[in-house]
């Protein structure tokens, strides 16, 4: 994908998310509030160990002007900053850059740490070397720009530790309580780690039998956090050598040996990682699911799961069970649709091969009518006379027509994943023709089964003609007749289906990467679409019933499409060719989102694969759908490292306001 279609995709992105959540609207133009902005940058988020206030610091920096509310330019912006590969320390330095001067001072840093901290906190020794060496004394401030500033961030995390143990050691003897080292690694690091790591982290006592924590153990523990990236490519590329699927720490640290020019982790550090992933496993031997438990899965560099491994070429029976499993659930979710509206579709059949005065007697004065009479007549059962062929119709149809769609649909989207207009209505089109081959036959028998009842009631006592009797009537040949005009009526419903529901889908519901459509929402989709693909299809839909149904004594016979329409016309008028309109519109918009809704829960309920089908999926519907929402939690990352409550702010305590844009080169 190019950089020029890239930037489109994610503007396009950008402006979905914001008029999804924007709530004001001021002159036509929408605008976001606080809420709505920490709504839409956080929208899985469960707010126990990020509080809401702390996105909060987030939309101080989108609200540039200090107005309060963001514009969708602001909102734009914002987010084309989150994709800045250094976007945690741009946002940190906006926060503390509170004169926008492109530069820190030493009191802009005491300001900001101290006001983020709280009174309650281990305080922070602003006189100390550390920081005179980055910001000068007193005496000699040094204004730190951009870059400086970062490396005083990446460093204040290692100053904070070393003073909070400092604090709780105060008769420097060099150790600390397990209680006490549980405060301090909360403090520098909490938001990192897993449940799993801070209920247990007062038993890192255990691993040298004592009670007492040294600050070479605490200083271990902090390496392993600030390495753990590296811990997890040397777990995973010692478990390639594994037979077992299992290792050791003689294997970790041999791995690591091998792939690091330097000798990156020390003895004890390895002890702490094994110590923390096989707290209940004390053979000394484990697996990658054991070091999951290490970090807080929802950071995007924590380790999570092992990404799926390339899809491997499975067998003829594999793809023959895949190809069974989506022909089953189309065939489920086709015959549940067709069965809720079949009853309208008898009606619009009856009410289509109604002739007018002039031809015949006019039976039924309207819809209702006709399904009024239909149960008089026929009891409740005439309504579903001709079901069983249609049901046996929709399992090719759903499949024919779906795939015939999915497959010139992808062989007309280019590289970047666009298709033109034109291209949309092609592929509907080659959908609905190729389903004729299977489904005019069985419609023709349903037809003449439908209408079969208003024979039976002309001739009193006469027997109705069964399906195996209709078939054998017709011959193979007969089977086709009307085919034409089923063309005429399946390419262009299907060319004005497909790309109106997924037109629907992308412009109306919003689906995209921020938002996976909810059943309710498909069910709309595919019932709106098929509103105006039933209706403008009706005329060829009218031509195909008097072509496919056995003329009555004293009614015109059919030589085709051309003289069908010119007959129907000059008989009946104009209005005749959208006879059963309505009745076509109540059936195929049911029809189509009852049949889709059905599909999608068949999909959720039985996937293909089981449950691990299941996680792959989640688990790529995570990554995908929540990037924003990554790129705003990582955005805090440096800001927690400074202090595990920043923007967790008293009332009373008033923070400056955050500086303009700067030039970081």
């Amino acid at each position: 994908m190019t950089v020029t279609s890239t930037h489109e995709a994610a503007v396009g992105r950008y402006k979905r998310v914001f008029h999804k959540f924007a709530s004001i609207d001021k002159s036509g133009e929408k605008f976001m509030t606080k809420d709505d902005f920490i709504n839409a940058i956080a929208p899985g988020e469960d707010y126990k160990r990020l509080q809401r206030s702390q996105y909060g610091i987030l939309f101080s920096v989108a609200d540039q002007t200090k107005s309060g509310v963001l514009s969708l330019s602001d909102f734009t912006v914002f987010q084309n900053l989150l994709s800045h590969p250094d976007a945690e320390y741009e946002i940190a330095f906006r926060l503390f850059d509170t004169a926008g001067t492109g530069a820190i001072t030493r009191d802009q840093f005491k300001q900001i740490l101290s006001a983020n901290i709280g009174s309650d906190a281990v305080p922070f020794d602003f006189e100390c070397e550390w920081l005179k060496l980055y910001a000068g004394s007193k005496d000699a401030t040094h204004e730190m720009p951009y870059k400086e500033f970062t490396q005083l961030l990446k460093g204040l995390q290692a100053e904070r530790l070393r003073q909070e143990f400092r604090y709780y050691d105060n008769q420097l003897t060099g150790y600390i309580t397990p209680a006490e080292f549980k405060k301090v690694i909360v403090d520098i690091a909490g938001h990192k780690l897993s449940d799993h790591v801070l209920d247990n982290l007062p038993t890192l006592c255990n691993i040298y039998a004592s009670n007492k924590i040294s600050f070479a153990n605490v200083m271990a523990f902090y390496n392993v956090i600030r390495e753990m990236d590296m811990v997890e490519r040397v777990i995973r590329k010692a478990l390639e050598h594994s037979k077992d699927g299992t290792i050791t720490q003689a294997d970790f640290l041999n791995t690591a040996a091998k792939e690091t020019r330097f000798s990156l982790f020390t003895p004890m550090e390895a002890d702490i990682i094994f110590h923390f992933a096989g707290l209940d496993n004390p053979s000394g031997k484990l697996t990658l699911h054991d070091f999951f438990r290490l970090l807080e899965s929802k950071w995007e560099h924590a380790i999570l799961p092992p990404a799926p491994a390339p899809e491997s070429k499975h067998g003829h029976l594999h793809d023959l069970l895949k190809g069974s499993y989506g022909f089953l659930l189309g065939s489920i979710s086709g015959a549940v649709g067709a069965t809720v509206v079949y009853p309208i579709d008898l009606v619009k059949t009856r009410m289509q091969n109604q002739r007018s005065k002039v031809v015949g007697e006019l039976l039924y004065k309207n819809s209702i009518d006709c399904f009024k009479k239909v149960v008089k007549n026929e009891g409740v059962l005439g309504l579903y006379r001709g079901l069983g062929p249609q049901l046996v119709g929709v399992a090719p149809e759903k499949a024919i027509k779906l795939t015939m769609n999915d497959l010139v649909r992808r062989h007309l989207t280019d590289k970047h994943g666009n298709i033109t207009f034109v291209g949309e209505l092609i592929a509907g089109g080659v959908a609905g023709g190729s389903q004729v081959v299977f489904t005019n036959p069985l419609e023709i028998v349903k037809i003449r089964l439908q209408v079969a009842g208003e024979a039976a009631k002309a001739l009193d006592g006469a027997p109705r003609p069964g399906a195996v009797t209709i078939v054998r009537n017709l011959g193979v040949m007969g089977l086709y007749k009307g085919a034409s005009a089923c063309l005429l009526r399946d390419i262009p419903f299907s060319a004005i289906y497909f790309p109106v529901y997924a037109h629907l889908k992308k412009d109306l519901f919003q689906e995209g990467p921020e938002h996976r459509l909810t059943i309710g929402e498909l069910l709309m989709a595919g019932a709106i679409a098929g509103m105006p693909a039933a209706y403008f299809t009706t005329p060829a839909d009218v031509i195909k019933t008097r072509l496919q149904v056995e003329a009555k004594k004293g009614q015109s016979t059919y030589n085709g499409i051309a003289d069908a329409a010119r007959k129907i016309y000059r008989e009946e008028g104009f209005r005749a060719f959208f006879k059963g309109g309505p009745a076509r519109i109540f059936r195929s918009s049911p029809q189509f989102g009852t049949t889709l809704m059905v599909y999608e829960m068949l999909q959720r309920a039985f996937p293909f694969g089981g449950a691990a089908e299941v996680a792959k999926a989640t688990i790529a519907h995570v990554t995908h759908d929540d990037l924003s929402y990554l790129q705003s939690k990582n955005a805090l990352k440096i800001l927690l490292d400074v202090h595990y409550k920043f923007g967790i702010v008293p009332a009373n305590a008033k923070i400056p306001g955050v500086g303009a844009p700067y030039a970081s080169s």
